[in-house]
């Protein structure tokens, strides 16, 4: 089966900046798009240039720095604003807009205040603005995830005969369960006319804990494209974490799929983007968490011990993980102290191991974790250094 490459596009820059005390300085934007270029990403929204001075100056900085990837400034479906990205994206090599507005009957009726047909007119209007500028649309119909399939078909059909050449599918609240936002990108896959000159992206939030989830779904049911943002960042409860889209699509390659992202560079990119933003990773996080490679169950530690793979399905060095972590905790068994104890050059008998095991204990029930120096101090007292 022929492999499908995916187009990764980051919005760190512009929907990951959203969340409340994550505001990025031009010099910072910088130095995190040029390591997303070096990534492998191939879309990088650096912002909405319309927003401030700030993000206009940002967008223009990042066009002329990026020479690879495509470089997209968020605009509404309104002409100043589509003018503003235009002219921000002047310096891009290859620039692309971004523009659309809320489909949903909730958006339309309270945001809008307006009808179906209004909006359809608004999006096809704002479509054709943008296409006098650049080459390069993206179109986002917001909310989609709640919006009538039958009319969103209509949109997009819409705006492709305009001029759209990506249209942006929203699940913008987290509502959609992975088999209906699955079902949302299959139908417009096969009832919209001309959807094969445009590229079908995703675009889901994480309200319910399943952005990832409903991701894989709309690539599995005909998206070729996947927003995302590092450390699945983002408004209230983030957005598609890009770490964890990239390492399933990689890790289940029957499926078909892969993305141009250099994996290795995953964790370095996730510690760029929580240094520069100020947001600690969780230590759970999938992928790039510090616990996401550490194992403090005794079960787990003897078996990753034998055998990595026996609970890692991901090699650290994938994503650019120096190693698995062996945490010595009142749960870990004989089998981890023994490892790490010759980790540190103890090689101890079993009869020593045993004795150990038990002064090891007492010593773990009153610290949460053991570490290097404790079980330095504790070999120290009893065992000799080995000659290796």
């Amino acid at each position: 089966m022929k492999e499908v490459t995916i187009q990764v596009f980051d919005t760190t820059l512009r929907d990951g900046e959203q969340v409340p005390g994550c505001k990025l300085n031009t010099q910072q934007k910088l130095v995190i798009a040029e390591q997303l270029e070096i990534m492998g990403v191939d879309i990088i929204e650096a912002g909405f240039p319309i927003s401030s001075p700030g993000d206009y100056k940002s967008v223009q900085e990042i066009g002329k720095l990026i020479t690879r990837s495509t470089v997209c400034g968020l605009s509404r479906a309104v002409e100043s604003d589509i003018t503003a990205a235009a002219e921000a994206l002047r310096t891009a090599k290859h620039p692309r807009i971004h523009t659309g507005l809320g489909t949903s009957e909730s958006h339309i009726k309270y945001k809008f205040k307006s009808t179906q047909e209004k909006i359809l007119d608004r999006a096809v209007a704002a479509v054709k603005f943008a296409k006098k500028y650049v080459e390069d649309i993206e179109f986002y119909a917001e909310d989609a995830g709640r919006t009538d399939n039958e009319y969103l078909a209509r949109i997009c059909e819409a705006v492709i005969k305009a001029g759209a050449t990506v249209l942006n599918i929203p699940d913008t609240t987290g509502y959609c369960l992975p088999d209906e936002y699955g079902d949302k990108i299959r139908f417009l896959k096969e009832n919209v006319k001309g959807i094969e000159k445009a590229v079908l992206s995703t675009h889901c939030h994480n309200d319910l804990g399943m952005a990832t989830a409903n991701t894989i779904s709309g690539v599995r049911n005909g998206a070729t494209q996947v927003e995302c943002t590092i450390n699945g960042i983002g408004e209230r409860a983030g957005n598609t974490s890009l770490e964890e889209v990239v390492m399933v699509l990689k890790q289940h390659d029957n499926l078909g799929f892969d993305t141009n992202i250099k994996t290795e560079l995953l964790y370095p990119m996730s510690q760029l983007v929580s240094e520069k933003m100020g947001v600690v990773v969780q230590p759970n996080k999938a992928i790039v968490g510090s616990n996401a490679f550490a194992h403090s169950s005794g079960i787990h530690q003897d078996g990753v011990i034998k055998r990595r793979d026996t609970y890692e399905i991901i090699n650290p060095a994938d994503v650019g993980v120096d190693h698995s972590r062996i945490v010595l905790t009142a749960r870990s068994g004989r089998a981890a102290l023994a490892f790490r104890a010759r980790q540190i050059g103890f090689e101890l008998t079993k009869d020593e191991l045993d004795l150990m095991y038990q002064k090891f204990l007492l010593l773990a029930d009153i610290k949460k974790e053991v570490e290097e120096n404790d079980l330095l101090k504790l070999l120290s007292n009893k065992i000799k250094i080995s000659a290796a």
